[in-house]
């Protein structure tokens, strides 16, 4: 429990450490992005949901803010896993040992959280507020030309915010961990976290009814699957903690 013992100059410097750090590995993966970005372009405009429609370059800079921002993009997520470690890292001071390792092992589980809430809302809803404000701008007449960074910036939009949102099982089990919060906590505030998820759902989806079930629903069972992890996490907390005062009561 070391960190208790520092100063606030301390915590700043080491907090000011690990942000050196991941921008050193940001800024590699940047690079790597520039490399990254032109097969994961070409590929996106040759899947269904894009390979019909009329993409355009409405300004000579659209070419390259698409290119750099896929290529900041392809950084965030590679470098998604660090930036999870060093997080770690800061607070790690501040635990037990039991609880480092045990935190320690939930940054893969978050990586393919945020990998899985991607690919949700890549291949299961995008494809559909696509399809449906294609067929509504048929049903008013209206001829269909898409800025290709109108598009994009939509994908991103969609997808992003969802591989933060599919977090919310890890943060919960975290912070449970921790001590700061609890299932029970959790169950009493259900009522006010479905009214929060379904305003963030109201602002990702289009008013329509089918497109908000689709975002609503999961993240409510969502939302019901963080409960129980924080039971489990709890239950997990609650029996350690009662086998290190048997052991100090034996010892003593």
């Amino acid at each position: 429990m070391e960190q208790k013992d520092m100063s606030v100059m301390e915590h700043i410097v080491e907090l000011r450490r690990r942000i050196i750090i991941t921008l050193a590995f940001f800024a590699v993966a940047f690079i790597a992005g520039f490399f990254l970005a032109t097969p994961l372009i070409t590929y996106l405009q040759s899947t269904p949901t894009a390979a019909d429609l009329p993409m355009n370059a409405f300004k000579m800079t659209d070419s390259i803010r698409i290119f750099m921002t896929f290529a900041f993009a392809s950084a965030l997520i590679l470098t998604f896993p660090i930036i999870l470690y060093q997080l770690w890292a800061f607070v790690r001071p501040g635990l037990h040992e039991n609880e480092q390792k045990a935190t320690l092992s939930y940054i893969p589980l978050a990586f393919l959280l945020f990998l899985a809430g991607i690919a949700f809302a890549y291949f299961i809803l995008f494809p559909y507020l696509v399809q449906f404000m294609s067929n509504l701008a048929e049903r008013l007449g209206i001829t269909e030309q898409y800025g290709i960074n109108e598009y994009f910036t939509f994908l991103f939009q969609v997808t992003l915010p969802f591989g933060v949102l599919f977090q919310l099982p890890v943060i919960v089990m975290f912070l449970t961990r921790l001590g700061i919060i609890t299932p029970m906590l959790l169950s009493q505030v259900r009522k006010l976290a479905y009214f929060v998820l379904l305003v963030i759902a109201g602002m990702i989806t289009p008013p329509e009814v089918i497109s908000h079930l689709m975002v609503t629903v999961p993240l409510l069972l969502l939302y019901e699957f963080s409960i129980w992890v924080s039971y489990v996490t709890y239950r997990k907390v609650q029996k350690a903690e009662r086998e290190r005062e048997e052991a100090e009561a034996a010892d003593s």
